[in-house]
């Protein structure tokens, strides 16, 4: 697995078990238990898993989650910890560009639902692995914003979604992960050019 997605596992798991199955995250309406039963159908039950892309399946999808986070906590973290060779979003070959973003952020919903957090600090590899995904990430979400914009990562090159940006979004590459992922609010980003386009980008509903 890729040395980035397989540490940010590592480190969600062990926060998910620090704080115990009740506490907050940035997901609406779950908690720890139920994000962490959330990844681990995600990687285990590919059937279910396709209710958060197909609106028919959805339902069915709540269901295989919630039958999942019933089980014991400590066996929950336990399957998280150990995703199986032959899912098709954890295998060797493709964890690494699946997962680094993912569990960036889903380690991030639970760090930043607690008071007094700050930034981590990341290594230049972690954030160029983060920005290979996170710069189509960032395009589509401005385009389902219908937002012309710039993004500019610090130490990486810009991209943008047009030639005319209305606004530019700057920061770390993790502050754009979260920013365009949906998590606005705890986002530590930089926004200038059109004050209502960036009201608008703001609050808009980024991300799946």
């Amino acid at each position: 697995m890729n040395d980035y997605a397989r540490q940010e596992r590592r480190l969600l798991a062990d926060l998910l078990l620090r704080e115990g199955p009740d506490a907050p995250t940035l997901c609406t309406g779950w908690t720890t238990r139920d994000l962490a039963a959330h990844l681990v159908v995600r990687e285990r039950r590919p059937d279910a898993g396709a209710g958060m892309i197909i609106p028919a399946l959805r339902s069915y999808g709540e269901r295989v989650r919630l039958a999942k986070a019933a089980m014991p906590y400590p066996e929950l973290i336990a399957e998280l910890r150990r995703p199986p060779v032959w899912s098709p979003i954890s295998s060797p070959l493709t964890d690494g560009v699946i997962n680094t973003m993912e569990f960036f952020i889903h380690h991030e919903d639970v760090r930043r639902a607690a008071p007094g957090w700050e930034p981590r600090p990341l290594p230049a590899g972690h954030q160029a692995a983060l920005w290979r995904s996170g710069k189509l990430t960032s395009r589509m979400a401005l385009r389902r914003a219908g937002v012309a914009g710039e993004v500019i990562p610090d130490g990486f090159p810009p991209v943008r979604n047009g030639p005319a940006p209305a606004v530019r979004v700057s920061g770390d590459v993790g502050e754009l992960a979260l920013f365009f992922s949906g998590r606005q609010r705890v986002a530590r980003v930089e926004i200038e050019g059109d004050p209502s386009t960036a009201e608008r980008l703001r609050g808009a509903k980024l991300g799946f």
